[in-house]
C-alpha cells in the first residue's frame, strides 16, 4: 500500500515546487515596439544620398520620424534614387528657395499609409504633406496592375517601384524620377508670382499762372465737369 502511494506523493511534491517557482519567477517584459527610422531604411538602401541630405537640411526627416509612432493614419514616402536626382537639369535644386525645397520634399510624403491594394481604390487627386488649404501640391496615382502603379504630377510621370519598407505606420517606395509639382515647375507656379510692374511716375501738376505771371483758371477734370451745376434755362 505504501509503495503504491509513493509515486503519487512524488508527483504532488513536484507540482507544488513548480507552482512555487512560477509564483516567484519574474514575468518576462513584453518586447519594446520597434522604432521606425526612415533614415535607417534609406541608408540601408544605399542609393538615396541626395534625399537623405535634403531630409536632414530641411529637418523633415526628424519631424517625420517623431510623428510616426503617434500617427493614426501613418505615412507613405516616395524615395527618388540618386540617379533620379542626377537626371534633373543642372542647378534645379539650387534655384529653389529654402521654402520651395521644403515643399519639394514634403511633396514626396503622403499623410497616409498606402499599399498597392489601396492605390487601386484611391481617389485622385491625392493630397501630400505639402498640400495646403487651396488644394495645391497634389498628385495622381493610377494602378496599372497587381503591385504596379504610376504617379503623375502634371509635369512628369514615373512608376512606383519596389517597396523598401511596408509595415504600418510607414511605407517607403523607391522611384526613379524626382516628383516635380506643377506648383513649382509647371505653368501655374504660385509660390512666387511675378512682381507687379513699378508704378508710373505721376505727372507734375500744372501751374496756375502763365509764363508772364497772369493767373490761369485751372482746368476741370472730367469728373469735376460732371459735378458742375448747369445753368437754368431762361437765365441771362
Amino acid at each position: 500500500m505504501a509503495s503504491s502511494l509513493l509515486p503519487v506523493l512524488v508527483c504532488m511534491v513536484a507540482l507544488a515546487a513548480g507552482a512555487a517557482r512560477g509564483a516567484t519567477d519574474p514575468v518576462a517584459p513584453a518586447p519594446a515596439p520597434e522604432v521606425v527610422s526612415l533614415t535607417g531604411i534609406l541608408e540601408k538602401g544605399s542609393q538615396y544620398t541626395t534625399l537623405l541630405r535634403l531630409l536632414k537640411e530641411t529637418q523633415i526627416g526628424k519631424q517625420l520620424e517623431s510623428q510616426l509612432n503617434n500617427s493614426y493614419n501613418g505615412f507613405t514616402v516616395f524615395a527618388p534614387t540618386d540617379n533620379a536626382f542626377n537626371g534633373l537639369k543642372a542647378g534645379t535644386l539650387n534655384k529653389l528657395t529654402e521654402q520651395e525645397q521644403v515643399a519639394l520634399v514634403l511633396y514626396h510624403v503622403l499623410p497616409r499609409y498606402y499599399t498597392f491594394d489601396i492605390f487601386q481604390t484611391a481617389s485622385n487627386p491625392i493630397s501630400t504633406q505639402a498640400t495646403g488649404n487651396n488644394g495645391v501640391f497634389t498628385l495622381n496615382i493610377t494602378s496599372t496592375g497587381p503591385q504596379q502603379a504610376n504617379i503623375s504630377t502634371g509635369v512628369n510621370t514615373t512608376p512606383i517601384n519596389n517597396a523598401l519598407y511596408k509595415f504600418f505606420p510607414l511605407a517607403v517606395y523607391s522611384i526613379e524620377a524626382v516628383l516635380l509639382p506643377s506648383d513649382l515647375f509647371g505653368v501655374r507656379r504660385t509660390m512666387h508670382p511675378s512682381p507687379p510692374p513699378p508704378p508710373t511716375k505721376a505727372a507734375s501738376a500744372p501751374s496756375n499762372s502763365s509764363a508772364d505771371g497772369a493767373e490761369v483758371a485751372p482746368e476741370k477734370s472730367p469728373a469735376a465737369a460732371l459735378r458742375a451745376p448747369t445753368t437754368a434755362l431762361g437765365e441771362s
